[in-house]
């Protein structure tokens, strides 16, 4: 199955609805994770610093989903131990 180097199986995304729901978040479902709004996903998502996310349809309208190893793949990249790290 090929792999993209976060983790997130490309051809599990096809049939995710299906057999692994839980594996794809929502914004709202990722912001609950993330203690943040819906809006400030959106914005982070818009500005590119936000977590990696999919684009599940074509055109303007169609529904963003996260997929839990890109967002671990992304909390894991925003840990500090100081403050001069960032």
């Amino acid at each position: 199955m090929p792999q993209n180097n976060d983790g997130c199986n490309d051809d599990r995304l096809i049939s995710a609805v299906h057999t692994e729901r839980e594996a794809l978040l929502t914004t709202r479902e990722c912001a609950e994770r993330l203690r943040l709004s819906p809006r400030t996903l959106e914005r982070m998502r818009v500005e590119g610093r936000g977590p990696r996310y999919i684009k599940a349809g074509p055109g303007s309208q169609s529904r963003v989903l996260y997929c839990e190893a890109d967002l671990a793949a992304w909390l894991a990249a925003h840990r500090f131990t100081s403050t001069s790290e960032y």
